[in-house]
């Protein structure tokens, strides 16, 4: 089970159990309708904020300050779908609320780790070859897998070519060195998924394989596992021909039409109950030196298309006379407005009337300048790919990725706006529009 969704059953059991019951023991009035909805918006809150993410699950000591903010805005947030319902809660029942929510996140968190340090919830696995490839899958999986730990048994053959050093000379690497039959193993050391990863496999023997498959366990190649587990393609270990033939990468007509529906409701009613911030911010950024209050600029959306993004300008008005550049994130061009809008990301409400017209998405990769595309689809493979959809004003990429300007962080994001393209839907975009809150209130909160 994912260490992320134990810990969400955990808040969820806790919280479930917990508010009802300090309701009863305070004698407050509450509807069963309330209880309920209380405790849903709360686990809302708390996913949208990130707390079920790998980084978050890793370091509980720095989230657990982070509890009460979250804590508060779900209460927040049910308060008013509660006055909307003309179920108004007293204040003694939204005090309780928020004390008896940010005891049992915390009460998770404290027994979370009880949980993983006693085995409990690993996935265990067993990956076909024990070379390079192998070592760096485990490499990949202990650093951005979904979960904490893994248990690992390794089989290898010599036909699969060398042991690698850094598996073989570890104590806590379990190998088996052997032609037993794979299914046997399989079962000997309760194998969850089997992952085949060898450097060479002319020798591998796929009826044992077939076995597996047949008797019910998951068989992965290593880079649909890689998929899996990491929320993104991996670049450099990339295999065109396991792109050309993986499902995915292809969203019909009517998820388009859903798609754009929800980009048109969405971006007049954001537009609608930000009117106000906005035009102060017009106003900000025309006071501090007399320029332009808009920026206008060439990006590159869907099938390779050119339009005209819309920002309030952040950055001096004389930024590119010597033509087109980076942006760093400490960026010595940007004025002393524009850091503020940067920071709150107001900046990019303007962008809500690309995505009227048609030229963005709520979701999506994010549009890049057309001159840096060539240079950077020359570097890396599948670049052009990533203009299958409407560029986005968030994305899967601007979730799990910091800021960044180089080389290596576009082939980073492109890892992400891969897997964005190849998963593409409904639910997956309103699952990346709710963590952008998080990002929006704790911005270097990025990173897997």
């Amino acid at each position: 089970m994912i260490a992320g969704t134990v810990l969400f059953l955990l808040d969820a059991l806790i919280a479930g159990l917990s508010w009802p019951a300090a309701l009863h023991v305070l004698h407050f009035q509450a509807s069963g309708l309330q209880i309920a909805g209380f405790v849903f918006i709360d686990l809302v809150s708390l996913y949208a904020l990130g707390f079920y993410r790998r980084d978050n699950l890793a370091d509980t000591i720095d989230v657990n300050s982070r509890v009460p903010v979250a804590v508060s805005l779900g209460v927040v947030a049910s308060v008013v779908c509660s006055a909307l319902m003309e179920m108004l809660p007293s204040a003694q029942v939204v005090v309780t609320a928020l004390f008896c929510f940010c005891g049992s996140a915390l009460l998770a968190r404290f027994l979370f780790p009880l949980l993983r340090r006693n085995h409990l919830f690993r996935p265990r696995l067993l990956v076909i070859g024990a070379g390079r490839r192998a070592f760096d899958l485990i490499w990949v999986l202990k650093n951005q897998g979904r979960h904490l730990q893994y248990d690992v048994t390794f089989v290898h053959q010599d036909s699969f070519g060398p042991i690698d050093a850094r598996l073989r000379d570890d104590p806590g690497h379990h190998i088996v060195t052997t032609s037993d039959n794979i299914l046997y193993i399989a079962e000997r050391v309760f194998a969850d998924e089997i992952v085949v990863a060898p450097d060479n496999r002319r020798g591998m023997n796929l009826e044992t394989l077939i076995s597996c498959r047949t008797a019910g366990y998951p068989v992965w190649q290593y880079m649909g596992f890689i998929e899996k587990e990491t929320g993104r393609i991996d670049i450099k270990r990339l295999d065109v021909d396991w792109v050309l033939y993986s499902e995915g990468f292809s969203m019909g007509p009517l998820s388009h039409g859903l798609k754009r529906m929800v980009d048109i409701f969405a971006s007049l009613l954001i537009v609608l109950c930000s009117l106000s911030v906005l035009l102060v911010a017009m106003a900000g950024v025309w006071l501090e030196d007399r320029g332009p209050i808009f920026y206008r600029q060439h990006r590159v959306t869907r099938g390779g298309r050119l339009f005209q993004i819309l920002k309030l300008r952040s950055m001096r008005t004389d930024s590119e006379k010597s033509g087109a550049v980076w942006a760093a994130a400490a960026d010595a061009r940007v004025t002393r407005i524009g850091r503020i809008l940067r920071r709150s990301r107001i900046d990019e409400l303007p962008q809500l009337f690309n995505v009227l017209k048609g030229d963005m998405s709520l979701v999506g990769p994010r549009p890049e300048r057309p001159e840096f595309i060539d240079e950077l689809a020359g570097e890396l493979p599948l670049y052009r790919e990533r203009h299958a959809l409407r560029a986005g004003l968030t994305g899967w990429a601007q979730i799990n990725y910091p800021y960044g300007a180089s080389l290596d962080d576009a082939r980073s994001k492109l890892s992400y706006d891969l897997y964005y393209v190849k998963k593409a839907n409904f639910f997956f975009d309103l699952l990346i529009i709710m963590q952008t809150v998080r990002v929006l209130i704790w911005p270097g909160s990025g990173v897997r």
